[in-house]
């Protein structure tokens, strides 16, 4: 395997480790902040840095569209370009064919897209996928192109993308053939069928894969059915290799995916929810926007290692919101980006410990009514 990933310690499924790469070790469970267009919005690259991250993920489809990969490639590749010297996760642009299927059409061969931008069409293949990301954008952790199917669906449609996703993994290992100093990953489809993960799961093993990914979830199916899910699905999973769950989550997701061990996250929700208003604490979300903050003097959350964090009262960020201040917004998305990361060297330590089944119940009496 390119990048060896020693598991340092064990409690129950949850498991804390560290994937070593080229570029620096990821300490897991990892949460990943969402560079979309080659930066974590409302972010400086230091500001994402001091909040503990050790990898950022960008975003394959909006990259191509806008600066282009040729672009890319020839500004030296997106670490160079946006300053980031840390590990990069890239997706293969997949998940665009579910959430932007109105402008889309899925072959066996490629998915064509017209872009949100202009309307030009482009062809994303599994084979230029790969080009783009590993060759152009220069990615550390790069992953297959796969179909990610809308929820719900019936079985016969989830087994149709489970089995294209399969045919497209071949494919992306083929065209990504073996490198030193990056690596690939796997997707697991199957919707909340376990017969289709297994088989997935067995398929994707076969090829042999730097690490797995269970695709598919976070697409409207709930916590419930999501963890239902996650009672089966990474356990189909080599033990030895990193296990990432895409595109989740709340803070409580993934302390209940960390119990069922996964290893690697990531998500707009921080960010996103930031540039609305909205500050996730140990104790649960707050919106800032409320009246009742207003006066409030006490910081965000003392707790969290961060300046914005510590050093701005809530009222003072409650006006900012409130007169649509852009400092408003990037204080909100630096605490929420600061707490996810506080959040996940928590759930490291809990696990060192093996007190990780405490943690997780006192987090969810906070949390679950979020």
């Amino acid at each position: 395997m390119t990048f060896p990933f020693d598991i340092k310690a064990t409690d129950g499924r949850a498991r804390t480790g560290v994937l070593k790469t080229a570029r620096g070790d990821i300490r897991t469970p990892a949460f990943m902040p969402v560079g979309t267009a080659a930066t974590v919005k409302a972010m400086t690259v230091d500001q994402v840095k001091q909040t503990g991250a050790d990898i950022i993920l960008g975003n394959t489809y909006h990259l191509m569209l806008r600066p282009g990969p040729e672009r890319m490639e020839r500004l030296g590749g997106l670490h160079k370009f946006m300053r980031w010297d840390k590990p990069i996760l890239t997706d293969s642009g997949g998940f665009q064919v579910m959430s932007l299927s109105g402008i889309s059409k899925l072959t066996e061969e490629a998915v064509t897209f017209s872009s949100h931008i202009d309307g030009s069409k482009h062809v994303l293949t599994p084979e230029r996928s790969i080009e783009i990301q590993a060759d152009r954008l220069g990615s550390d952790i790069v992953m297959q192109l796969d179909e990610c199917v809308a929820y719900p669906a019936d079985e016969k449609r989830a087994r149709k993308g489970m089995e294209l996703s399969a045919r497209w993994a071949v494919r992306s290992k083929n065209a990504f053939g073996t490198r030193d100093t990056q690596a690939l990953f796997g997707i697991q489809q199957g919707s909340t069928y376990e017969n289709l993960r297994k088989e997935s799961s067995e398929r994707l093993q076969e090829i042999g894969f730097d690490g797995y990914a269970i695709g598919g979830l976070a697409v409207g199916e709930g916590h419930e059915a999501m963890c239902e899910v996650l009672d089966y699905a990474p356990e189909f999973l080599p033990k030895e290799r990193p296990r990432y769950l895409m595109g989740v989550g709340k803070p409580i997701d993934l302390v209940e995916a960390v119990y069922r061990g996964v290893d690697m996250f990531d998500c707009v929700l921080p960010t996103r929810a930031g540039r609305h208003g909205q500050a996730w604490t140990w104790d649960g979300p707050v919106n800032i926007k409320n009246a009742r903050f207003a006066e409030d003097e006490s910081p965000l959350d003392p707790m969290v290692p961060c300046p914005a964090s510590q050093d701005y009262s809530r009222a003072y960020i409650h006006h900012l919101i409130r007169a649509d201040e852009i400092l408003g917004k990037i204080l909100l998305s630096w605490h929420n980006i600061a707490f996810f990361q506080a959040l996940t060297a928590a759930m490291r330590e809990a696990i060192e410990k093996g007190e990780f089944e405490q943690f997780r119940k006192d987090f969810r009496a906070r949390h679950l009514k979020a």
